[in-house]
């Protein structure tokens, strides 16, 4: 049997608050809320004051989600896998009464084994799920609260991949005689550990676009003692397209398995080839040809869809986010969803995986706005001590087979002067975030743990890494190197990343001659850009941000970041074709003038995939218009039946409408997801089906909730006046 990937989007019940009994497969929860998944429940409810400035006045809370799933009669005796994404936090599972595990970290996939927990044809398999983020002063920006990312059921023979098993590496790219050719590895571990099955053949194909083989490869598999066996092979493809920013060419990987007679497809992925360099002097190069990284950080958040992202929504903003030239993404400051990293691949963005922001001591968690003492220091570094490598190497055994991850980064800001780590060599440290801070915290005190300390956990996280994925560069972005990089923290570094540093630039290049440099953190000035633009050695900056985030907020009404030069509702602002003429950007509008406004109706049409919408008039007889931004549908199934394209999110863009208000109302087999206008000091609950333009734009998000017509209506919120009838 091939192995068998369903979503399991729709059909979940969802209780906010404690139900201690809600583990037991027949508990009652038909009074529930019915959701889909992912689902955060942070941003279901109201903005409040009382909630934490840096996660951005939204909620935490315990809450509980249940789903009753079928799984056909056939597929019993197989291996079945139940896989979440990512749920945040401190996540406890339940498959027919059974636990099954808890995973403490919110941006770490989870799976479970659940072949012999699983109930087959009409007897329905119950999975539960807790959740428990009560402690919502625990990061520096918002985290969301719930299953966050999806969920999926893997079904597979018992011999079959292990998960994120393949390991798939351009050796060289060169020439053989006058063809072009790539030389590439695969390794692929395999369960084994069956006694009734014969002799084992593994087979890897590699087709192109256009569904041609281009690469096959056989070889015959041991049994090992521990039940997993890893099978290696090395093949030459000829004429290779090569995967780069600016023509991202993929390829599909499948992996066969032979026992007997029978042969099944066990695993298909898109792989990517393509070379990275990274030289002290030339800097980063891509395929042999030398290049500067122009990227932005971003964090994981969809404005009003909070920590629930689709990866409809992120193909929007990045389709954006390259019109101003941007070529490089780093994930700030965890893990994001993996449908950032198959797009990254699939429109050409360079990535920077980053694991953590805090190790096993609390940074300041701000909670009445930033900077404003006392702090609070509830955080990951509870978990750091017994969760750190398991949570590591979930990471990079997920993410290194994309061509887009170019370096992995172990840590942000965790030097960060006074916060705690300090060393008697500085009498007195300030970082770039310290406005407020009470001058005796600013002092070296040697009852504060001593920042020598980084340099052994860092070793550590670096080994981990390289024993994971030895083809990629290990980085930090480091906040306080004028210290640490004097104690060895750079020294463990093959890339040395800097929060902030232009100034050391050159200095600790001569200081650290073997060490390729990147501006891991970078303002939006101009003297920034040069500082990369002017010096070869550096490989390039990443920017924060590249997109308006909620959290890390300055204090009430503001309840998000507005570093960006992207709102949360994904339109360009004042400084977006000013970026684009820095970094060779088309820019969005008529003639894409440096520094010039783009108009609303031109920053809708700049994001590519509009549908013809429809005009409408906004306060005054002025014209508007709403767009339908509908660049393709992927099909998410909620059973192991085909349930169409449930979860989906439609994107109508309202732009030119002034500070109009308008009512959303969705009918038929749609619900309304959301809408966001970009304006961080807005503090209309997420969940209203109202809201003011701001900029004269607004963004509604339509989920889709199962097969026909979905009607969108569009009204004057103030007036009840029908402005727009949309079908999808």
């Amino acid at each position: 049997m091939d192995t068998v990937k369903k979503i399991l989007t729709g059909g979940w019940k969802f209780h906010y608050g404690e139900c201690e009994e809600a583990w037991y497969k027949g508990f009652d929860d038909s009074s529930w809320e019915a959701v889909t998944v992912p689902h955060d429940f942070a941003v279901t409810a109201p903005f409040s004051e009382e909630y934490s400035s840096g996660t951005g006045y939204l909620r935490g809370g315990i809450a509980w989600y249940r789903l009753s799933v079928k799984i056909p009669e056939e597929y019993k005796g197989k291996r079945i896998s139940l896989v979440f994404d990512g749920i945040y936090k401190n996540s406890y599972v339940w498959v027919n009464s059974y636990f099954m595990g808890k995973r403490p970290y919110g941006y770490s996939e989870i799976s479970y084994d659940i072949s012999d927990r699983a109930s087959f044809g009409d007897e329905p398999t119950v999975i539960c799920v807790k959740v428990v983020h009560t402690d919502i002063s625990d990061s520096r920006w918002f985290t969301g609260s719930g299953i966050t990312r999806k969920v999926s059921l893997i079904v597979s023979e018992k011999v079959a991949p292990v998960l994120h098993g393949l390991s798939f590496n351009t050796a060289i790219i060169g020439k053989s005689g006058d063809k072009p050719v790539a030389e590439v590895n695969v390794s692929q571990k395999i369960f084994t550990g069956v006694s009734d099955v014969g002799k084992i053949r593994v087979k890897c194909v590699v087709y192109d676009n256009k569904g041609l083989s281009v690469l096959s490869m056989e070889k015959g598999l041991e049994k090992s003692e521990d039940g997993i066996s890893t099978v290696n092979f090395w093949g030459t493809i000829e004429y290779p397209k090569l995967w780069s920013v600016d023509e991202p060419n993929l390829y599909t990987l499948d992996t066969f398995i032979k026992i007997g007679m029978e042969e099944y497809l066990a695993d298909s992925q898109k792989v990517g080839i393509r070379t990275i360099s990274f030289d002290p002097d030339k800097g980063f190069s891509l395929n042999g040809i030398n290049m500067k990284l122009k990227g932005v950080c971003v964090h994981h958040d969809g404005g009003c869809l909070g920590a629930a992202m689709k990866k409809e929504v992120w193909r929007r903003r990045l389709e954006l986010l390259k019109k101003a030239g941007c070529n490089a993404i780093r994930c700030s400051h965890n893990p994001h969803m993996p449908e950032l990293y198959e797009l990254c691949d699939e429109l050409g963005f360079l990535v920077i995986d980053e694991a953590f922001d805090e190790w096993e001591n609390p940074k300041n968690k701000w909670h009445q706005g930033h900077n404003v003492y006392p702090p609070k220091h509830w955080g990951y570094y509870e978990d750091f001590p017994t969760w750190h490598e398991e949570d590591l190497r979930t990471m990079i055994r997920r993410d290194k087979n994309h061509p887009s991850v170019i370096m992995y980064s172990i840590g942000n800001e965790i030097d960060y002067p006074n916060d705690p780590y300090c060393h008697p060599i500085f009498t007195k440290m300030t970082g770039n975030n310290d406005n407020n801070k009470p001058a005796k915290e600013m002092e070296y005190d040697i009852n504060k743990p001593n920042m020598e300390r980084l340099v052994v956990i860092a070793k550590e996280l670096a080994d981990i890494v390289r024993d994971e994925d030895p083809t990629k560069p290990v980085t930090a972005a480091a906040a306080f190197p004028e210290l640490s990089s004097k104690l060895g923290f750079n020294d463990v570094m093959d890339v040395v990343g800097y929060n902030y540093k232009e100034h050391l630039y050159a200095e600790d290049h001569m200081r650290f001659p073997g060490k390729p440099f990147v501006g891991s953190e970078n303002s939006h000035s101009l003297e920034a850009w040069n500082a990369v633009k002017d010096n070869d050695y550096i490989c390039g900056q990443f920017l924060w941000t590249g997109i308006d985030y909620l959290g890390e907020a300055h204090g009430w009404p503001i309840h998000g970041s507005g570093a960006g030069f992207i709102t949360t509702a994904g339109f360009p602002k004042a400084e977006f074709n000013e970026r684009a003429g820095l970094w060779g950007g088309s820019g969005v509008g008529a003639g894409a003038k440096a520094g010039e406004v783009p108009t609303t109706d031109e920053a809708a049409a700049a994001v590519g995939g509009a549908t013809d919408g429809v005009a409408m008039n906004a306060d005054g007889g002025a014209q508007c218009g709403v767009k339908l931004w509908q660049p393709e549908i992927s099909v998410d199934g909620d059973t192991l039946e085909n349930a169409g394209d449930i979860g989906y999110l439609y994107q109508l863009l309202i732009t030119g409408a002034g500070d109009a208000e308008y009512r959303v109302e969705v009918s038929g087999t749609g619900e309304l997801a959301g809408i966001d206008n970009g304006d961080l000091s807005d503090n209309t609950s997420f969940s209203s089906d109202s809201r003011k333009c701001y900029e004269g734009n607004l963004a509604v998000y339509v989920r889709r909730l199962g097969a026909g017509e979905i009607n969108v209506r569009v009204y004057d919120a103030v007036t009840s006046e029908e402005k727009a009838d949309i079908n999808i």
